[in-house]
Parts: C-alpha cells; structure tokens; sequence
C-alpha cells in the first residue's frame, strides 16, 4: 500500500520539529521528508555531510551552528560524515568574495586540520562521527578525469552564483579553478554518497551543484539544509576573524564571557536560537517577559555567556569569568589575577607597541596600533593615544578593552 506524503510527514513529526528549529531553507522538501520517513522504516540512518576548508586554525561560534545541527542528527541515530577540505582548501572557496582567494600550503592545511578536529569533538560524539579527507579521491585524479567532472556542468550556470555573476559583470578576474571548486564541492557529495548536505546560506548554490553531479552520475540526489549566518558581536556583519567581531571557541573562558555582554541585547535571541537550537515560542516568551520587566536583558545575557563557555570549559570556569566581568566593569576594579611579565630594559625606553606584543596583549604589531588608535589601550588607567609613546623602565598595568589585563614589570626594579 502507497503512503501518502501527509502521512510520512506525520510519521517523522518528531524528527522534524526538532531539525527545523533555526533552519533557513530545506530543498526539496518533500524529499527531505521521504529520506527521513524511508530512514526510520529500513532502520537505516541517513549520510549528513558538512565539509569545512581548514582555512584558519581556530573555529569560532559562527563554524559551531552547522555542527550543532549535525549534533541533532546524530542524537536522532544518524550518520555525520565531516569532510575535511583539504585539497579545496589548497584552491580557495571563491564563495562571497569580491577577489580571487588565496590558497594555502599543504602544510598549513594540515595544521588548521589538526586543531579542527580537536574543537569539533567538543560538540559531535567522536564515536558517531566518521572523518574523510577530500584529497584521498583528489589527488588520485588524473587530468582526464578533471575534464570529464567539467563537463556535467556548463559555464552558463556558474555564472549564475552571485559572486561570479557580479565580478563578471564588473569586469573583475575569475580564474578557470575557482569555477572547478563547486564542481570539486560537489563531487565529494558523489563520493561519501550524501543524502543530506547541510551549511550556512553562502553554500547554496555548492550544494545544488553537489544535486546535479549526484545526478549525473546516477546517484540520488542529496537534500539541502542550509543554516543562517551568525552575526559577529558587532551585530551588523557575518561572524568574521577578518572583521574582529568573532567569538573564538578557544579563547579564553573570560574573553567569551566579555564579549558576549558586549552583544546588542536584540542579538542574543539570534544566538539562542542558532546556538542552543531554543524554540521560537520560547524566544518570544523571554521577550514579552523582558518588555514586561519580569527579565533584566543583562541577566539573560549573562545566562547566555555561562552557557556557551560551558560548552568549552568547566561550569566553574564559566562562575569565574562572570565574577571577573563584574568585578572589572561593576565596580571598576583591576583583577588581582591578572598576568605578570618581567622584561631586562636595561634602562632603555620601550615602544608602546613594543609592550602590548611582549605582554601577549595583542598579536601583531597592526594589531597593537589600531587599538592604541581606537583609544582601547591604557597604561595605569591613563589611555594611550600615541602609537610612538616610549616608557621608562618601571611598573606598569597595561589594559585592552575592558577585559585584558597585564602587570609589566622590569628586572630593573
């Protein structure tokens, strides 16, 4: 007997009310459905696939949205595939850029790899997660096999991708292996044999093609999920370490807790839902009840922070970055705790810029300068202003922000 659509939707309502939360789009739908209701009859779980390019060292919050929903998935009995892009890294995902992006070494992917996989276990079951590397069928390639990809797809539809449509029309390069990416993306699909590929929006149009070639070369086609992009703290642009506005999964549990305070109050409803997968219904309650008084937005927040730092540290870790936030910005106080660092001047004067890098403060002399400029950098108190200010030997309290703290002495002393 045939089942209709109405009643697989039913039958994986479960399944489907706790997927969806904070999803921005399914395609198709229907088949989504079907995957999902053909899974629970044959007690087979579906293939989720997520790929990452080890691009950068450290994941963000921004990388942790998809892999929460992959962390549902498995919950639910399913089989995560992570691919690690290796070799695509190496060419660089044109996705949303204005500009030809630079490629990696392979040694430098190898080392961003290796701390990625320490930092997504911190969210997926190790057991339950199988890990691929896309340049074990890659660099097994030949040329003939590379022409023979490209030619499932036509330069017509590439040029449909928003990024290539607009340099195309603004005249600016697009060079022949930025094309071959998304077909490079989607062939991963082919080979771990995806049934559901899942990432941020940006992704869109990777995935279609992954559809297409799945397709093409007689496979079933994957279903899409795609994911909103979590805005940075500054909540205006993308989550970003380029922009500065990131929160990084491995700073230090105070770092995190700062910097989530510093959110717009608006943007916190955003990062319950995308990081904690929290019921719209219960988003709107916590608002009607902060508009009614009955909340403070600051004590939510503070929930908030606690929330994400025991998701990378201890409970107890969490308690103390909320003591040291309200003991430094509640009361005004320096922390006791703060880092010591003793330097031999031997009685010569020292760059401001020179200080911040040794006290660990900043990580780049470009760094270092645009906080002086920006007025984030005081030395006992007092803000610097001038990037050329020399210090005598002495003692001295160096602040960043309202969260970094160091105590430079000399030997000197």
């Amino acid at each position: 007997m045939q089942v209709s659509f109405e009643e697989m939707e039913k039958t994986v309502r479960s399944e489907l009310e706790k997927l969806l939360v904070g999803v921005e789009e399914i395609l198709p739908y229907e088949d989504f459905v079907r995957k999902l209701y053909v899974s629970r009859q044959e007690k087979r779980p579906l293939r989720i696939k997520y790929g990452a390019d080890p691009s950068a060292p450290d994941l963000h919050l921004g990388h942790t949205v998809p892999i929460k929903k992959l962390q549902q998935f498995q919950e639910l009995g399913h089989h995560v595939v992570f691919l690690i892009g290796d070799f695509t890294a190496r060419i660089g995902d044109p996705t949303g850029k204005s500009e030809t992006r630079k490629p990696l070494s392979s040694r430098e992917v190898e080392e961003n790899a290796a701390t990625y996989l320490d930092q997504i276990f911190k969210i997926l079951d190790k057991e339950k997660t199988e890990i691929v590397y896309n340049s074990h069928w890659f660099e097994k390639m030949s040329f003939s096999d590379a022409i023979r990809l490209s030619s499932h797809y036509t330069v017509a539809r590439m040029l449909e991708r928003d990024d290539f449509n607009k340099r195309y029309k603004d005249n600016r390069a697009i060079y022949i292996h930025e094309f071959l990416y998304p077909l490079i993306q989607g062939y991963d699909s082919y080979v771990i044999r995806a049934d559901i590929e899942l990432g941020g929006t940006d992704q869109k149009f990777n995935f279609l093609v992954g559809r297409i070639l799945q397709k093409e070369l007689g496979q079933a086609s994957q279903c899409i999920m795609t994911l909103p992009l979590l805005e940075g703290v500054d909540g205006e642009q993308k989550m970003s370490k380029s922009l500065g506005n990131y929160v990084g999964i491995t700073e230090p549990a105070q770092e995190i807790y700062g910097k989530i305070m510093s959110i717009p109050d608006e943007l916190m409803f955003r990062y319950y839902l995308l990081l904690f997968n929290c019921p719209k219904e219960e988003l709107c309650d916590l608002k009607k009840r902060i508009d009614e008084g009955e909340i403070h937005p600051r004590s939510l927040k503070s929930k908030l922070a606690r929330s994400i730092i025991c998701q990378y540290y201890t409970e107890k870790e969490a308690e103390e970055a909320q003591k040291r936030f309200e003991l430094v910005h509640q009361q005004g106080d320096i922390p006791d705790d703060i880092p010591s660092h003793t330097l031999d001047w031997q009685n010569e004067t020292k760059n401001i810029v020179h200080l911040l890098r040794e006290t660990g403060l900043v990580s780049s002399n470009s760094e270092a300068k645009r906080l002086i400029r920006s007025g984030a950098v005081r030395v006992n108190r007092e803000k610097v202003h001038d990037i050329q200010e020399q210090f005598e030997p002495d003692e001295y309290i160096i602040q960043v922000g309202k969260r970094r703290f160091a105590r430079l002495k000399t030997s000197n002393n």
